[in-house]
């Protein structure tokens, strides 16, 4: 069966300092909501064209062993795996040409998307960057949930980073991207039997979350293959 989504038109239009998702009929649907983001059935992600989508990776590409993490900005337990785990496994086997790291982003709301647009915003060399700045203030600008003080704070982290206000404008309105990233993520989500993250895929092996010492020791064993 394919999967179908929600996303209307387009976009996230940034209205006097509001945030909000627009329908078909440029109607606005209101930013307390959930519903702009998954309410209703509107298009098949097979006829959404994701081949602009980038992989954001670090890492030899010829590394032995390729990681794949499935995270959500807005995620607690991918807060602290970014925090804890991820830069011992950065200096034990990224930076030493052992692995190739990918990060795919899962949009389990509008504020984790809202988060993956800024930080895609700034391009493959500052992604990385911005990424560890979401997980590591991600209380600080999740804040109370509030739509137009979460769009504000996204803006700030941005402009911290080196993008104009004008290249938000566009990220955050570019109607195209956000119907490809919300459907990238379905696919590639339905294809590798995600269903929560952190998740994991080692050379094709799918793991749950774990502390740094097993993950280590799922790598080395990659590595002995």
């Amino acid at each position: 069966m394919k999967r179908r989504l929600f996303i209307g038109a387009g976009a996230l239009t940034l209205a006097g300092g509001g945030a909000y998702w627009m329908n078909a009929s440029d109607a606005v649907v209101g930013s307390s909501s959930q519903a702009g983001f998954g309410a209703a059935m509107a298009q098949s992600t097979d006829e959404i064209d994701t081949s602009g989508i980038i992989e954001m990776a670090i890492g030899d590409v010829d590394a032995p062993v390729t990681m794949v993490e499935y995270a959500s900005y807005t995620c607690p337990h991918c807060s602290r795996f970014h925090l804890d785990v991820l830069p011992q496994i950065k200096k034990n086997y990224v930076e030493t040409g052992k692995v190739r790291f990918i990060f795919r982003e899962a949009y389990f709301d509008k504020y984790g998307l809202w988060a993956s647009l800024m930080a895609r915003c700034g391009g493959e060399m500052r992604y990385f960057g911005i990424a560890d700045i979401l997980m590591a203030d991600q209380g600080a600008w999740l804040g109370e949930g509030d739509p137009n003080t979460v769009v504000e704070n996204l803006r700030r982290i941005g402009l911290t980073t080196g993008i104009t206000n004008e290249e938000l404008d566009a990220c955050f309105n570019d109607g195209d991207r956000v119907q490809a990233l919300v459907a990238w993520y379905q696919q590639n989500f339905t294809r590798d039997n995600m269903d929560s993250t952190p998740s994991f895929l080692i050379n094709g092996q799918k793991y749950a979350n774990m502390n740094y010492e097993s993950f280590a020791t799922a790598l080395d064993e990659k590595l002995a293959e």
